[in-house]
């Protein structure tokens, strides 16, 4: 049987309330470290597992024998989504336990101004979104549009992206990406 690392990292995280920032300060490590091993892009040492975990705090033992809980939730209402984000971009996801899960379920919320970076996002998987108000500008690789309420986007994660909220008011944003990895 083959123990998921990234996936149960991320659920031992969640549960504390940690963002990956935190545990990577915690832990002595670059927020890229816990996000690479969170996503299976990189697989870490004993060692290295057990330095993050420290940071939680969890010991190995209780980390590879926990049998996280299968999501049995179906509906939530608005003040159940939690936020996983932090500053002037709000991600408010659709349920707090991802564990198992294929499909990741975002609102976002992009104040005026703001945007995801200016080294753009790469990771496994695929994500689409809806936009519900405001006005967004979508980068994929070298391909930029302007989009408004109800124009949509849909692409494979790995190819470099970029999101900017632009204009006056702010973007609200329906989104999905499979496999979790934001």
């Amino acid at each position: 049987m083959t123990v998921d690392v990234g996936r149960r990292l991320r659920y031992v995280r969640t549960r504390h309330g940690l963002s990956q920032r935190q545990l990577a300060k915690r832990a002595g490590v670059t927020n890229s470290t816990v996000s690479l091993i969170e996503s299976n892009h990189t697989n870490p040492s004993v060692g290295a597992l057990k330095r993050i975990l420290d940071g939680i705090p969890i010991g190995l033992a209780e980390f590879f024998s926990l049998q996280p809980e299968q999501p049995k939730k179906v509906f939530y209402q608005s003040d159940e989504l939690v936020e996983i984000g932090k500053g002037r971009i709000s991600y408010r996801q659709v349920g707090e336990n991802l564990f198992g899960r294929a499909l990741q379920i975002l609102k976002e919320r992009y104040e005026p101004g703001t945007d995801t970076g200016k080294i753009p996002l790469s990771h496994d998987g695929e994500e689409g979104g809806i936009i519900i108000s405001g006005r967004l500008e979508v980068t994929v690789d070298n391909e930029r549009h302007v989009l408004g309420p109800g124009d949509a986007y849909y692409f494979e994660s790995r190819r470099p992206h970029r999101f900017r909220c632009i204009g006056p008011k702010a973007c609200e944003v329906v989104s999905a990406c499979t496999p979790p990895s934001f």
